[in-house]
């Protein structure tokens, strides 16, 4: 039986999921298995240790580096706050005011060296928390590490996104999934929300929603000119998801303006005025990243299919196409040719044939496509 090995993309109206939230080093887990959680809910945490700061006590003093120990003021182990004086020296002829060295960092008096007659610094821990992420139920903790976030929901990827994770209400800002998202869609009302349109969204648009607080987009597709103007820089082959800006953008359709797909547009509307949270990180190669969009839904729900999602290719499978010349396009399978096809690079490979959206029939490799997962 014929298998994708590429992710599938999942759009669907009723699915589980769990995000692990990991801490970047060891630290407290402040959760317990089975605790409900906001995505603001700080589930672990970790200290970084703050920076070592050097201070030149014998240099300031004029001094020998053995002599410095005798003049301290604070000793090693006790803190210290910028302007206090860490050493002085002795009066000069018993009346000239003595030298003193005062400290120009906040911390800890870490250590003291009679070779180099320098104070070393360590300034406050700088605390790392790490948040639920999606509005969930605790369902295994990872000692010192994090937790894992299980959440029923509405669930849609894109093929590519920019920026971090936010929380924000869903409101569909054009009237069909051709439209393309404009500037006077935006309304003064919108911070803090995530607009969905339809094929695309114009640089004009962006920024306004940037200036309006939107807190997301989800849109069909993008120019790669426009999103470069808006961040200023070229994105690269690496994860996305980093980048110092103040709105997260997913695309689920591809580069340039493209129709949003229907059935992807149909249930962003049935999610109009709920709360979601949404990730631009994307990761194309090893190790696949998919932007998302994750909007909890009561687990007391009337339809309680929670099918899983069997990545198969078949006849009828819908699939969406990753590489040029038909990249972003969406079809479904007709065909699996069981015997090997040679490309131009004299690599065999396995190919599927498929029927476009607009109706026409293309042979591809299978691992240039992927699953579109739903309900």
């Amino acid at each position: 039986m014929a298998s994708a090995y590429t992710p599938g993309l999942t759009v669907s109206g009723d699915i589980v999921v769990r995000r692990n939230r990991r801490l970047p080093i060891k630290g407290e887990v402040l959760v317990q298995p089975g605790a409900l959680v906001e995505p603001t809910t700080v589930v672990a945490r970790a200290m970084l240790p703050g920076a070592l700061q050097t201070i030149k006590l014998a240099e300031k003093l004029g001094v020998e580096a053995k002599d410095v120990a005798s003049m301290l003021k604070i000793e090693v182990g006790q803190p210290v706050t910028t302007g206090q004086v860490v050493a002085e020296g002795k009066k000069l002829f018993g009346f000239f005011k003595a030298p003193s060295v005062s400290s120009e960092f906040s911390g800890t008096i870490e250590s003291v060296s009679d070779v180099t007659g320098n104070a070393l610094v360590r300034e406050p821990s700088i605390p790392v928390d790490v948040k639920a992420y999606i509005q969930g139920r605790i369902a295994e903790v990872m000692p010192e590490e994090g937790a894992v976030v299980e959440t029923r929901c509405a669930m849609v990827q894109g093929i590519f996104g920019v920026g971090g994770e936010r929380t924000g209400t869903i409101r569909v800002a054009v009237p069909s999934p051709d439209k393309v998202l404009e500037a006077s869609d935006i309304q003064s009302g919108d911070a803090g929300k995530f607009l969905v349109g339809g094929a695309g969204v114009t640089l004009d648009a962006i920024q306004k929603a940037s200036q309006a607080g939107v807190t997301g987009l989800i849109v069909g597709g993008i120019k790669d000119s426009d999103l470069t103007k808006f961040l200023g820089f070229d994105i690269g082959v690496a994860i996305t998801g980093s980048e110092p800006i103040d709105l997260t953008i997913v695309v689920t359709e591809g580069f340039g303006f493209l129709s949003m797909a229907e059935r992807t547009f149909k249930l962003l509307s049935s999610l109009e005025g709920k709360v979601g949270s949404i990730n631009g990180a994307t990761q194309i190669r090893a190790g696949v990243i998919r932007p998302e969009l994750i909007v909890p839904i009561a687990e007391d729900a009337a339809t309680s299919k929670i099918a899983s999602q069997v990545f198969e290719l078949k006849e009828g499978t819908p699939i969406r196409v990753i590489r040029e010349p038909y990249f972003g396009r969406l079809g479904a399978v007709t065909d699996l040719p069981s015997a090997l096809v040679t490309l131009e690079s004299g690599t065999e490979v396995r190919v599927l044939r498929a029927r476009l959206e607009n109706g026409e029939e293309v042979t591809v490799p299978r691992a240039n496509v992927e699953i579109i997962a739903s309900d």
